[in-house]
């Protein structure tokens, strides 16, 4: 049987090459193994980095005699076309015909694709990709997000361009239409999200265009779809705006992606893979949100509780993030924290979403370390000293190096003063649950858990300054997500490679 077969293959493997600190190689392995032979979806949380644990998935699917579909980020299809799965085939035996691309063909038995394509393609009903080929999406912990880009209407420049050309009738009202637009637009002053509820006034404006188009059935392209879909309360608005760019667009996106997805899930036997997508073993809110049905195999894999921690540093007494004190305590601790790892050749990152606090942060340690200290700045090496927002670490930490330290002001938890995070709280809101189970917590979990799985691998320190942790009723979620570590509420310089005195 096949689950046998992977089962020997895998460990022989490992002896090999090493076990990469993932114990749960093997368990993972006959699981998928046996998900791919009977046809049947399951959702596995790693609780690792997709380097730890790919030989996993990528064992069953090469030595199985069927074809598969590998849906992954760009990095991650380079990884595993570049190095994991070449060795794995020299070490199996194995010629499957493997490609990167955006559409199946013939010839192909592991094709490597992006979300873009394979979730753009489903949910336009295309035939890219055939039906019934078992297919693996990893790093599944940002499907919701990727599906809703996918799924947003977008009003740009160019849009504005080709509705007046398309309808020189009527260039007059497009163009003042336009003008008011981006006058009301510009006239707000700027916040660190660069995004913007529409006002009313703004909807009016939209609307009276759409409407005398639409009368003369005139309405196209992208202004079309925007105006069908405005009344739908299900959907959620924003402006997107680039004052150095003096541009602006409308975005129109559904709030919840799960009645998008649910036909996708019945077409083909689809396994999810993510390092962290939900606070419980069966993921039951990440179901929901993604719209799978219940019944489905669900795996939690905990990480290596001897090796795969972090050291914790959470102060008792620490101002909390609202109070008059905290901007002070938090640069003295930092610059404290820093000149401790002062001998560290590491990444050093310090994360603060306020921005004029990454200023004065960013002042105090140029002040003592120089050049070392970036400002949202990848261009970076391993002795910087980085400061930024939760937004930039999210959009640049897989090219970056592993800090050695990481020190955190503020948890990751979406800001209402967002535009787009208050319309989705909003919605949550109209439909009467819990916006801050549902929507709030979920992402601040897994934006720290994203951020700490490579940190855990290689055993970094993180210093958690929002004391909220110990005194909100969501602290234990958020401690408990943070396990493996060792915490402590001091500060111990032999975590900096002092000896003990």
């Amino acid at each position: 049987m096949i689950e046998a077969d992977v089962h020997s293959s895998l460990r022989g493997f490992l002896r090999q090459y090493g076990n990469r600190n993932f114990p749960h190689h093997l368990t993972m392995a006959r699981l998928i193994a046996r998900t791919l032979r009977l046809g049947r979806p399951a959702l596995m949380q790693t609780g690792s980095s997709v380097s730890k644990y790919c030989p996993s998935y990528l064992t069953p699917i090469l030595l199985g005699d069927w074809s598969a579909i590998i849906v992954a980020p760009a990095s991650t299809q380079q990884y595993l076309l570049e190095i994991e799965i070449p060795q794995l085939q020299n070490w199996l035996g194995t010629k499957k015909n493997v490609r990167m691309g955006n559409c199946w063909k013939s010839r192909d038995q592991l094709l490597l694709t992006s979300p873009q394509s394979w979730i753009g393609d489903r949910l336009e009903e295309g035939r890219k990709f055939p039906a019934d080929i078992p297919t693996i999406i990893d790093r599944a912990d940002n499907l919701e997000q990727w599906t809703r880009k996918l799924l947003t209407i977008k009003i740009d420049s160019a849009d504005w361009e080709d509705l007046l050309q398309g309808i020189p009738e009527h260039q007059e009202l497009i163009r003042n239409t336009r003008i008011k637009l981006t006058k009301s637009i510009f006239a707000r002053p700027e916040n660190p999200y660069r995004n913007y509820i529409l006002l009313d006034s703004e909807w009016g404006m939209i609307d009276y265009l759409c409407q005398i188009l639409s009368q003369k059935q005139l309405l196209q392209g992208k202004f079309q779809q925007f105006w069908h879909q405005i009344a739908d309360k299900s959907n959620i608005s924003w402006i997107s705006r680039d004052r150095d760019q003096g541009s602006f667009s409308i975005n129109l996106a559904p709030a919840r992606v799960s009645s998008n997805l649910k036909p996708i899930w019945q077409q083909q036997p689809v396994v999810i893979i993510g390092s962290f997508l939900d606070t419980e073993a069966n993921a039951a809110t990440y179901q929901q949100q993604i719209g799978l049905n219940s019944g489905i195999l669900t795996l939690k894999f905990a990480p290596n509780r001897q090796n795969d921690h972090i050291q914790l540093y959470i102060p008792d007494r620490f101002p909390l993030p609202n109070s008059p004190d905290f901007r002070s305590a938090f640069i003295e601790q930092s610059l404290l924290l820093v000149s401790l790892s002062r001998s560290m050749e590491r990444l050093i990152v310090v994360i603060a979403d306020d921005v004029p606090l990454q200023g004065q942060v960013g002042s105090v340690l140029a002040g003592e370390f120089g050049s070392r200290v970036k400002v949202e700045n990848t261009n970076i090496s391993d002795s910087s000293i980085l400061i930024c927002g939760w937004s930039f670490w999210k959009l640049h930490q897989e090219s970056l190096p592993i800090p050695q330290l990481l020190i955190i002001a503020t948890l990751p938890i979406p800001s209402l003063e967002n535009p787009l995070v208050a319309n989705l709280v909003a919605y949550y809101k109209n439909q009467r649950q819990d916006w801050f189970r549902l929507y709030l917590l979920p992402s601040a979990l897994k934006t720290l858990e994203q951020t700490v799985v490579p940190l855990r691998e290689s055993q970094s320190i993180v210093a958690l300054l929002d004391n909220r942790v110990n005194f909100r009723s969501y602290g234990k979620t958020i401690l408990s997500a943070l396990e493996p570590c060792a915490r402590i509420n001091y500060i111990d310089p032999t975590w900096f490679g002092y000896p003990n005195s």
